[in-house]
Formats: structure tokens, C-alpha cells, sequence
């Protein structure tokens, strides 16, 4: 294989709560990336995917072959001998890397483990098109809100004193049982901890699978307690988020296992958070990177027109409880990298990948990095300048997305202080 580095045109997806036209970094990113594409002011533009992904591989900006068929060309130069050996890949990155661009609330959903995957891909392939777990992780490019987690139980169980309508879904012995039942400051994984999540389980089934015409009647209830009295809630910000969201979502299930049930988190741009499988989230608002575990698999539970698995959803979740920070990143340094410039590493606790920003203070300098033992995937997200390994160099701009090969040391050079790129790469340790 000549090439250690080159080009990639990205695929985009376009879904209902994607930010609309040029309005969206997606579509901005991607006819930058291909002038050949023309935007439509009045479509959405979602998702960019980066990666194998056979929904919407990424292909060699030059020759137009597709990065599967690269890679299956030469897997031990692109991929390594020892991600083949311990991911079973040979035209394919064990990772999938995105940038999102929401104008509307995704799906509260989770996604399943690889267990779990297995079975519900032999199940039902048409709603489970893979086999693969899914953790993800999410780092913000612009101001980003979304869900994530469970809440701290004594938040929910203020709720639950506080708001009739929460109650009246999830009705008075349910709700009685939680409230006097639940132990704070318990150890992880102790007998106590796991008794928390039986009875953090039972309202959030309650709420799951509660009549239609008792969610659409209660929803139309605490839509007016958020206008009249805002003052009942616990937090400042949540008569506002049931507003905006009941407009996106009329009457949704959403506003009971969403707003009450979940963290509504706030991200500046540059924080990131970490989902593990089984947890269940959604993202609002905002432009993030996101990498995942190579799959496609979702179990949706509000704000969706799509398939609701209640069932497998209730079963799945780990039911994991507490607060945004436990799971915001702590970007790590990368001792890797050297010259000018800064690297922050968001090292999840999962083998399929890692993702590392890099920034530069000023117009001009130079970084470098040595290789690492497995493929990259680098995308330009603000700014200019030029990526270069033995020989080549290229014109890295906004919207650019880069291929590295295992092994492959490249040098990052700013002609603009924005310049911005976010490399996900996976390693075998």
C-alpha cells in the first residue's frame, strides 16, 4: 500500500431532527469536503459518518474506492496485526465516528451490550441490524444539551411529592414504595444499591407502559403547571425544557421519562460525556463529535415516531443513577504528541476507541505524533492548516476527514490559530 495517509469523503444522513440547510455543520462539513454536493435549504442534515460502517462507508477522496475495500486490500499496513488479532477485522474499524448536528430532540434511547446485541439482532434483524454493542461518547463542538442517566433517586423522588401528574403515571403505591424505600449514599453494586435500581425499574416501567390517554391527558396538565407554575419544579430549567419540547413532541412520553426521569445535562464546547451501553440518554441541541462502537443498534423509548421496544427496553437498562458529572470525560494528556499546539485525550473505559482534540494558540506551529498501533480517523472541525507524513502533505480545512494507517506518524501544521481537528483511533491496549 502506498498511501499511509489520504483523504476520505464522508457519507451524511439526513434525519427529521437534524439542524436545516447551511445552518448545519454537517452540510456545511460535507460540501466543503465535495463541492459536487449542492445543499437544500429546506432539508435536514444529521449525521456525518466516518468510518466502514456498510450503512455509509466513507470513501478515498481521489480514486472513490471505498475504505472497506481499502482496508480489505491490505489489512495488517491499514488496520495492524494486533487489531485483526483482537477485534476479527479485516475490512472493517471496530469504531464509528460522527458529527451530529441536532436542531430537535433524538430519541431517548439506550443500545444494548454485545449479549444483548447477539439476541436482539437474531430476533428481529430488521430493527436490530447488527450484532454489536453500541457505548458512545459525545464531545461537544458548539454549546450542546441533551439527557443522560438517571437522576440523583432523591430528585426523583421530590418529583414524585411535587408533581400530581408524575404521580398519577406512575401511580400512588409505585410511587409511595420508591419514596420510602430508597437508600443515598449507598456503595455501588451493594445489596442496598441493587434494591435502589428494583425500585428506580418499577416507576420507570410504570411511566413505559402507562396508557396513551393517560400520558396525553397528564402531559397536558404539566404543560400547564410549566407555564403557570413554574415553581413546582425542583430545578429552574425544567419548566422550560417541557415547553420547547412539548412543541417539538405534543403530548409525548418523552416529557415523563425524559424530563422527570433523566439528567438534563448542558456541555460547553470541548466537554465531553461518556454513554455506556444499557444507558439511556438523548441528545436536544448542539453540534457534538461522537464516536461509538461500530453498530447501529437502538432501543428508543420517547420523542420518536419510530418502533418502541418497551419491553426490551424496561429488561435492558443497568439502571445506573446520579448525577451529569459522574459521567462528563476528564480530557487526559497524550505524552504521544509533541511541538506546539495542545492535545486532550478522551480515553473511555471501553477497547473500541479513543478520541483526541488538538488545538492551537497561535497561526503558526507545528505538532507532531508518533504513531499509534492501530488505524485513525482525523477530521477538521474550525480552522486551517496541513496534516503530513513521510512525502505527503495535505490541505486539512473544515470538513476534511483524513484516513491514518496503524503505525503511521503524521505531523499537524496551523496556518490559522481555530485550527481544530478531533482524531478517533483505537490501539489494542
Amino acid at each position: 500500500m502506498s498511501d499511509k495517509l489520504f483523504r476520505l469523503i464522508a457519507a451524511y444522513q439526513q434525519y427529521d431532527w437534524g439542524k436545516v440547510g447551511s445552518s448545519s455543520a454537517v452540510a456545511k462539513y460535507a460540501v466543503h469536503s465535495d463541492p459536487s454536493i449542492k445543499i437544500d435549504e429546506a432539508k435536514p442534515y444529521a449525521e456525518l459518518w466516518m468510518g466502514t460502517h456498510l450503512k455509509a462507508p466513507s470513501c478515498n477522496a481521489d480514486s472513490k474506492e471505498l475504505l472497506n475495500d481499502i482496508i480489505a486490500k491490505h489489512p495488517e499496513e491499514t488496520l495492524g496485526k494486533d487489531i485483526i488479532a483482537k477485534f476479527h477485522a479485516t475490512n472493517e474499524l471496530p469504531f464509528l465516528f460522527k458529527v451530529l448536528s441536532i436542531e430537535k430532540v433524538l430519541s431517548i434511547q439506550a443500545h444494548p451490550d454485545k449479549a444483548l446485541g447477539k439476541i436482539l439482532h437474531a430476533q428481529d434483524p430488521k430493527n436490530y441490524p447488527d450484532a454489536n454493542h453500541k457505548p458512545e461518547m459525545a464531545i461537544a463542538v458548539t454549546d450542546f444539551e441533551g439527557f443522560c442517566g438517571f437522576k440523583p433517586l432523591d430528585e426523583i423522588a421530590d418529583e414524585l411529592k411535587r408533581i400530581p401528574e408524575f404521580r398519577a403515571i406512575v401511580g400512588d403505591e409505585t410511587a409511595d414504595h420508591f419514596i420510602s424505600n430508597i437508600k443515598l449514599d449507598v456503595a455501588t453494586g451493594s445489596p442496598d444499591d441493587t434494591a435502589n435500581r428494583k425500585l428506580l425499574q418499577a416507576v420507570f416501567s410504570k411511566v413505559m407502559n402507562a396508557p396513551e390517554d393517560q400520558i396525553v391527558s397528564n402531559a397536558r396538565a404539566l404543560l400547564q403547571r410549566a407555564h403557570n407554575s413554574p415553581q413546582d419544579f425542583n430545578k429552574a430549567d425544567l419548566p422550560d425544557l417541557i415547553i420547547r419540547l412539548n412543541k417539538q413532541f405534543p403530548d409525548d412520553i418523552g416529557l415523563f421519562c425524559g424530563c422527570l426521569l433523566l439528567n438534563h445535562c448542558r456541555l460547553n464546547a470541548g466537554e465531553g460525556i461518556f454513554l455506556r451501553a444499557k444507558d439511556p440518554h438523548a441528545y436536544i441541541s448542539g453540534d457534538i463529535i461522537e464516536c461509538m462502537a461500530a453498530s447501529d443498534n437502538v432501543v428508543r423509548a420517547g420523542f420518536t415516531p419510530k418502533f418502541k421496544d418497551v419491553k426490551n427496553l424496561v429488561e435492558m437498562l443497568t439502571y445506573n443513577y446520579g448525577s451529569v458529572d459522574d459521567q462528563k470525560m476528564v480530557a487526559e494528556k497524550f505524552p504521544r504528541a509533541s511541538g506546539n499546539g495542545e492535545s486532550a485525550l478522551y480515553n473511555p473505559p471501553i477497547e473500541e476507541f479513543a478520541v483526541l482534540e488538538t488545538t492551537f494558540k497561535s497561526s503558526t506551529g507545528k505538532r507532531h505524533f508518533e504513531g499509534v498501533d492501530g488505524p485513525s480517523v482525523i477530521i477538521t472541525t474550525k480552522g486551517n492548516g496541513k496534516i503530513s507524513t513521510d512525502g505527503v502533505q495535505l490541505d486539512a480545512e473544515a470538513g476534511f476527514v483524513f484516513f491514518v494507517a496503524a503505525n503511521t506518524p503524521v505531523d499537524l501544521e496551523t496556518t490559522d490559530k481555530d485550527f481544530t481537528t478531533y482524531r478517533a483511533f483505537v490501539e489494542p491496549n
